[in-house]
């Protein structure tokens, strides 16, 4: 079995950790045990689930092999040492056990970078919860997996019934050698001799796009040089133009601290279909209108409100093969403004619409690469270095983007783990200089929109509220739906134009191999 080493784009996520930043991906699910066969889920019984389909994930067996000094990309290997007893863990809330007392855990949990020493993953099993029900919290490096990998290994605990689902022993397999020193070296200097060439590369490459890059997109002549770049190569997309992309100054944006708040909560999906259906939009446009509105409501209750829309990157897959199949990430980022700018709910909502569709047909006609090509600039020592104090500066600076949204499509049927039912599954992102001291991200499941909402407390103290926010948008929706309309409802956008803006194709169902078919914007 050959070695396989990390890209530019997975290093970069563990280039990026500092003493203030971790760059992991979690989710909290909230289970009820009442319809497990023993009315409990355990640590034991969640080490059991794991053990025997640990080979269904494999990026949970494999930890980092690197170099002295960073001087080059870190390698995965097969951990010789792998335990499952250190990487799932046990704790019990105080009563009453409240989402609050729960939210404040998992948040500094969620705050704590993983041991690199280990693969990187951890499980924590949460009791004391209201009525018997557990919580549990996973997280994984970023370094690892994107959004379909990262739901398939949420999907091959998953069972579609109480009984758990039949599944097959993994053939025999020998392990991955561990790469020895002088082949990693001699690997690193065949890259050094290259890197220049590698460099010019992705310069080219990206340099067609700079106008949709954020923090460069805002430097003066970038839609310029993007164009003059395309009639140089020849490149003869036809590319709508994009509209301004300087994130606006907002509390949310600066350097942020090493604490983490979370805050959580669910709408209703029959509501978001009700809206989608009513104006003619994808229940995705109506989830980035419910965020527009949420935070231009936050701004406003804290005199911080500016008259540019805030400006907010949204994760985009491209894998095309099965994300279980591989370890690290195929993804890029859409960058949009939100109309937080728009006082009028009915015109906030338009304008989010057609804000959306331009940036898909954006996306869908760039190359969708410059997030990997950007990464690929940089020898890796080079990287290692200086991304965190880059990250920093540019925090100062107030660059980077105001937030980041992430819209999830999950299953609709309920799910069960060890027997207790999936009640909600709050996905949870990472916060850092560059793209602002708060994460918004939801997961459509079982009839709901379960969010998650990770900030950075220095940033925004009252995490809460957000999710009050939340809710209080949904309502004005509502209320615009119950007015008499003014003309008849236009037909919903087709569903591949609200699937094609998440991380993640969809949620994995157990048992099944998910459509991985690449991600391209209608």
């Amino acid at each position: 079995m050959t070695m396989r080493q990390l890209t530019a784009l997975d290093a970069q996520f563990l280039s990026v950790e500092s003493s203030t930043t971790a760059a992991h991906v979690a989710g909290m699910a909230i289970l009820d045990p009442s319809s497990a066969p023993s009315g409990t889920v355990t640590r034991q019984c969640l080490i059991s689930l794991l053990r025997e389909r640990i080979h269904l994930a494999p990026p949970l067996r494999k930890r980092l092999a690197g170099l002295p000094f960073g001087l080059d990309r870190p390698y995965w290997i097969d951990d010789a040492d792998f335990d499952l007893e250190d990487h799932v863990h046990e704790s019990t809330l105080p009563a009453p056990g409240d989402d609050r007392q729960l939210a404040a855990h998992v948040a500094e949990i969620h705050a704590r970078r993983l041991d690199r020493g280990r693969p990187l993953w951890e499980l924590h099993l949460i009791h004391g919860l209201p009525g018997g029900r557990v919580a549990v919290y996973t997280k994984v490096h970023h370094c690892a997996i994107d959004g379909v990998s990262g739901s398939e290994i949420l999907s091959s605990l998953l069972d579609p019934s109480p009984e758990p689902r039949l599944v097959e022993a993994p053939p025999e397999a020998a392990p991955a050698a561990e790469p020895g020193l002088l082949p990693m070296l001699a690997g690193a200097f065949a890259r050094s001799i290259t890197q220049p060439v590698e460099t010019l590369r992705s310069i080219a490459r990206a340099a067609a796009d700079l106008d949709a890059i954020p923090v460069v997109a805002a430097l003066p002549g970038a839609r310029f040089m993007a164009e003059l770049t395309r009639r140089i190569t020849g490149d003869d997309r036809p590319l709508p133009d994009l509209p301004p992309l300087a994130a606006p100054r907002t509390p949310f944006n600066g350097p942020i601290s090493a604490e983490r708040a979370f805050s959580y909560g669910s709408i209703p999906m029959s509501e978001v279909r009700t809206v989608a259906r009513s104006f003619g939009m994808s229940s995705n446009d109506v989830v980035m209108t419910l965020c527009s509105s949420a935070l231009r409501r936050w701004l406003a209750a804290h005199d911080a409100l500016p008259d540019r829309p805030l400006v907010a990157a949204v994760p985009v897959a491209v894998r095309t093969a099965r994300g279980g199949e591989t370890i690290g990430n195929q993804i890029s980022a859409m960058i949009t403004p939100l109309a937080t700018h728009v006082e009028c709910p009915k015109e906030r909502l338009t304008t989010v619409r057609s804000t959306m569709a331009a940036a898909k047909r954006r996306f869908a006609l760039s190359r969708r690469t410059w997030l990997t090509d950007v990464c690929a600039m940089f020898p890796a020592a080079f990287s290692a270095l200086a991304t965190p104090a880059l990250f920093r500066l540019a925090g100062m600076a107030g660059t980077g983007v105001n937030l980041i949204v992430s819209n999830v499509p999950g299953p609709r049927a309920p799910l069960y783990m060890c027997g207790a039912r999936l009640l909600s599954y709050h996905p949870m992102s990472v916060v850092t200089d560059v793209t602002g001291g708060i994460s918004v991200t939801c997961m459509s499941y079982d009839g709901r929109l379960d969010f998650g909402v990770v900030a950075c407390p220095s940033r925004v103290p009252d995490v809460w509220n957000v999710i009050g926010h939340l809710r209080e948008a949904m309502d004005e929706l509502l209320a615009l739906v119950d007015k008499p309309a003014d003309k008849p409802a236009e037909k919903p956008a087709e569903e591949p134009v609200e699937e094609a803006v998440e991380e993640n194709e969809a949620a994995a169902v157990p048992g099944q191999a998910p459509p991985m078919r690449e991600k391209i914007p209608a």
